[in-house]
C-alpha cells in the first residue's frame, strides 16, 4: 500500500494524491478522461457557478480515500477491532474499482437516471470488461484482474470471495468513500460549508471486527450523526435546490419527448459526456425537446408555480406524472392558448434514505444497529428529515398566474389520490 506510490496528482481537496504506475495509467485512460466532460453536479452550476468540477476529479478522490481507509484499516491500532488479511490483488482490484466506479455514469448528474433502463453500476462493469485499453492496464500494470473489478463495482454479478463482498461495503455504504469525497467535494466547490466533513478523524476510527465487518466505535459515533446532517444540508441547498431541480426536470422532460418521438434511442444514451449528449439534441434542432434541452443551456428555467406534499400521494411513475401533466395542459390552455406539453412539467425526486447502515461498535464488543444506539437520528426523525426534503413542485412558465394554477392542481392531485 506504500512502495511504488511514487506519481502524485495535486487535488484542491485533498492536496497530493499518490499513485504508481499503473494506477496512473488507468487514470489518464481513455475512458477516465471521459469523466473529465461530465460535471459531478449537472446543472447545478446554474446556482452555484463554482460548480463545474467533474466527474473525473471525484472518482480520484474516492480512490484516494479508499486507500487511506485499506491503510487505517491495515494499520489498526484499535484495541476493539482487528487487524484484516485481505488477498494483496484484491486490494488492487478495490482501489481499481473505487477510481472506476462511476466509468458508467450518465452525463447531467441524475437527470437520466430514471428514465433508462441500465444501472450506471452496471454499465460500467460492462465497459471494463468490453475495454481492450483498461483490460490491459488492470491485468499487466497494476496485477489484478478484471472480474475482481468488476464485482466490486456490481454488486448484481456473484461473487463468494470474502474480500470482495467486504470491499463492496467500503464502497457503498453510510461512511463509504464515495459520500465523504462527493459531500466535501462539491461543498468546496459549491462555496457552501454544510458538507465538509472531518475526514481524517472518520478514517482513523473506522476498524474491521471479527466477524467482517466495517464498523465505528462508539465514542466516534459523532462522525456518522455529523455526515447525516450534511447530507441532509447538501440536499436541501444544493441537490435539491428548486433551481438545480428545475434543471433536472427539465432536461428529463426532454430526454423523455425525444425517446417518445424517436428521436435517438435509449442505447445511444450509454457512455455519452455532457459535449456528446447535447449532439444528440444539435441533431434535431427546431424539436421541442431540443428547444427545452437549449433553454437549460442558456439558463432560461421555467418558475416554480407550486410545491405540493407527497406524503398523501401515491407513488407517481413517469407514465402517470406525463398524464397528470397533459390534464393541467388541457386546464390551463383556455388562459394561455401558446403553452405547449414541454412547459408543464411536475417535477417528483426520487426516494432517499437517512438511514445509517454501520454498526457501532461497543466498548463490550458487541456490534449494534446505529439506530438502537443513536438517540437522535431515531426513525420519526429521519422520517422527518425525508417528508421536509422530498416535495413535488410545478414548474411553469413565468407568465402563468401562480393564483390560476393551485385550484387547477389541487383538483388534478385529489382526483390522483391525494
Amino acid at each position: 500500500m506504500t512502495d511504488g506510490f511514487n506519481h502524485s496528482i495535486r487535488d484542491p481537496l485533498w492536496s497530493d494524491i499518490n499513485l504508481t504506475e499503473g494506477y496512473k495509467k488507468l487514470f489518464y485512460s481513455y475512458p477516465m478522461q471521459k469523466l473529465t466532460r461530465i460535471k459531478q453536479l449537472g446543472p447545478a452550476y446554474l446556482l452555484y457557478p463554482g460548480a463545474v468540477h467533474s466527474r473525473s476529479s471525484h472518482s480520484l478522490g474516492v480512490y484516494h480515500l479508499t486507500r487511506l481507509i485499506i491503510i487505517s484499516l491495515l494499520n489498526n491500532s484499535s484495541t476493539l477491532g482487528v487487524i484484516p488479511h485481505f488477498k494483496p490483488k484484491n486490494i488492487k482490484a478495490l482501489l481499481a474499482a473505487a477510481m472506476l466506479h462511476d466509468l458508467g455514469h450518465f452525463p447531467y448528474a441524475h437527470a437520466l437516471k430514471d428514465v433508462v433502463t441500465a444501472q450506471h453500476e452496471q454499465l460500467g462493469a460492462s465497459f471494463i470488461k468490453e475495454n481492450s485499453e483498461l483490460i490491459s492496464i488492470i491485468e499487466n500494470d497494476i496485477g489484478t484482474s478484471v472480474d475482481a473489478v468488476v464485482k466490486i463495482i456490481d454488486e448484481d454479478i456473484s461473487t463468494t470471495d470474502e474480500d470482495l463482498l467486504f470491499f463492496r461495503t467500503i464502497l457503498s455504504g453510510t461512511l463509504d468513500p464515495d459520500k465523504l469525497d462527493y459531500l466535501n467535494r462539491d461543498a468546496h466547490f459549491c462555496g457552501v460549508l454544510y458538507g465538509s466533513q472531518d475526514v481524517s478523524y472518520i478514517i482513523r476510527n473506522l476498524v474491521y471486527t471479527q466477524n467482517g465487518k466495517l464498523a465505528i466505535p462508539i465514542e466516534a459515533m459523532s462522525s456518522v450523526e455529523h455526515l447525516l446532517f450534511a447530507k441532509y444540508s447538501m440536499y436541501k441547498s444544493v441537490y435539491w435546490h428548486k433551481t438545480t431541480r428545475c434543471a433536472t426536470a427539465m432536461i428529463k422532460k426532454a430526454l423523455l419527448l425525444a425517446l417518445e418521438e424517436n428521436l435517438f434511442s435509449e442505447k445511444e444514451l450509454y457512455d455519452l459526456d455532457d459535449e456528446s449528449f447535447k449532439s444528440l439534441f444539435d441533431k434535431n434542432r427546431g424539436t421541442l425537446p431540443e428547444i427545452l434541452f437549449t433553454k437549460v443551456r442558456d439558463n432560461k428555467l421555467l418558475s416554480l408555480k407550486q410545491t405540493f406534499d407527497l406524503a398523501s400521494l401515491k407513488e407517481i411513475d413517469n407514465k402517470t406524472k406525463t398524464e397528470l401533466e397533459l390534464i393541467l395542459l388541457k386546464a390551463l390552455i383556455p388562459y394561455y392558448p401558446n403553452l405547449n406539453y414541454s412547459e408543464v412539467i411536475i417535477d417528483i425526486p426520487e426516494k432517499i434514505s437517512f438511514e445509517a447502515d454501520i454498526p457501532i461498535l461497543d466498548s463490550d464488543g458487541s456490534l449494534k444497529p446505529f439506530n438502537e444506539v443513536n438517540t437522535l437520528f431515531t426513525k420519526e426523525v429521519v422520517a422527518t428529515f425525508v417528508c421536509s426534503l422530498r416535495k413535488g413542485r410545478l414548474f411553469l412558465p413565468n407568465e402563468v398566474d401562480s393564483a390560476k394554477v393551485q385550484p387547477l392542481l389541487n383538483e388534478v392531485l385529489s382526483a390522483y389520490g391525494r
